[in-house]
């Protein structure tokens, strides 16, 4: 009799110790079940129709491109020095020294520009340019030729614009500087300029990357999609400009079909569109009333932060139409809870297991008193 209270009472310890310590497919979410999260260092939301409003992706990303449409055609570039200048000058009636309108101009050759900011122009003399654009340049060197010249004509044009160009390195097909003269106005000028993204890396504008760094300060850190959906900025001499692979992804775990990271192919993609890029729910495992999405929000950049937690009951007909709405992040992490049946199968089974072993233990090894 003592040996099989001994087998019991074994058998029921180590049942007790596996209920105890057997793991699940995720964290335990009880905490998140709580209306109340004032102890908790994150935020639990409910998605229902009202709070999904304030979680909703935009029905297109694509929006009017603000900064390009105010960009005038006709950029107004000024002279630098390092810069080549072509001066040609005309005489409008009977020239004295320079050819007519008609005729020949005088090709004052290619000037280039020194580190004093200025030019040595010919007849005209030396001429301060640096600042200036080339309409204001030629004005200036009418200015100086004074009565020397009958009703002058002057065009100044930019023969090298050394300092009037942006770089672009990273996954582009010709990295390397590109002129502002050639219509690059934006960033995404600039891009196509250097013969777009490579092959490699553009399967998807939304996995790339696009950081410019102006002055040595990074003034934009933006994924490639969003530049082409409007929110392109203008370009500046002396522009660096990187284009390099950032896939936007979030995690799947838990009581899904698959589980595991998963690339996100859209700009706009809703949570219920995401649970299907994984197969849908475990119908044997899934708790359909635990679907939560876990959110870091802004935490990198503001410590005070707190984190969210969305819930979803999929029980609920209208939760369909909600996680159709719910826009997911890139880094979102969803998580769908086992079944509370599922962890009490397996809890049984576990205790099975247990018994087995006990009563095979029971057949070959007596177990005995040392009282």
């Amino acid at each position: 009799m003592f040996r099989l209270n001994a087998v019991v009472a074994l058998g029921l310890s180590i049942a007790t110790a596996a209920c105890t310590a057997l793991p699940g497919d995720g964290p335990w979410m009880g905490g998140a079940q709580s209306t109340s999260t004032e102890a908790l260092p994150f935020d639990v939301i409910d998605l229902t129709p009202t709070t999904v409003v304030a979680y909703r992706q935009p029905a297109t990303p694509d929006r009017p491109a603000t900064t390009t449409s105010s960009l005038s055609p006709a950029q107004r570039l000024t002279v630098a020095p390092g810069d080549s200048l072509k001066v040609r000058v005309f005489e409008r009636y009977g020239g004295n020294i320079f050819p007519t309108i008609q005729g020949q101009s005088a090709d004052l050759g290619i000037q280039r520009v020194n580190e004093d900011g200025t030019i040595k122009v010919p007849v005209v003399g030396i001429v301060q340019v640096s600042g200036l654009d080339l309409n204001q340049i030629e004005r200036k060197i009418i200015q100086q030729l004074g009565h020397q010249v009958q009703e002058p004509e002057v065009i100044v044009e930019f023969d090298a614009p050394r300092t009037h160009t942006v770089s672009v390195a990273g996954d582009v097909k010709s990295p390397g500087r590109v002129s502002m003269l050639e219509d690059v106005r934006t960033v995404v000028d600039a891009i196509n300029k250097a013969g777009g993204p490579l092959a490699s890396a553009s399967g998807s504008a939304n996995q790339l990357q696009v950081a410019v760094r102006r002055q040595g300060q990074v003034i934009l850190t933006a994924q490639y999609a969003d530049l082409l959906a409007g929110s392109d900025i203008a370009v500046q001499k002396g522009d660096e400009i990187i284009v390099r692979p950032n896939a936007r992804m979030f995690t799947v775990l838990g009581a899904v079909q698959k589980s595991g990271n998963v690339e996100m192919t859209k700009h706009n993609l809703s949570l219920l569109e995401a649970l299907g890029y994984v197969g849908g729910l475990s119908d044997v495992r899934a708790n359909k009333t635990g679907v939560y999405v876990f959110r870091m929000g802004d935490i990198e950049t503001n410590p005070t932060a707190r984190g969210r937690v969305f819930r979803l009951d999929l029980f609920q007909p209208v939760s369909i139409f909600v996680a159709q709405q719910f826009g997911l992040q890139a880094r979102d992490v969803i998580y769908v809870t086992n079944a509370p049946l599922y962890e009490y199968d397996k809890i049984l089974t576990s205790i099975y297991k247990t018994f087995s072993i006990i009563s095979v233990a029971k057949g070959s090894t007596s177990i005995t008193s040392s009282f």
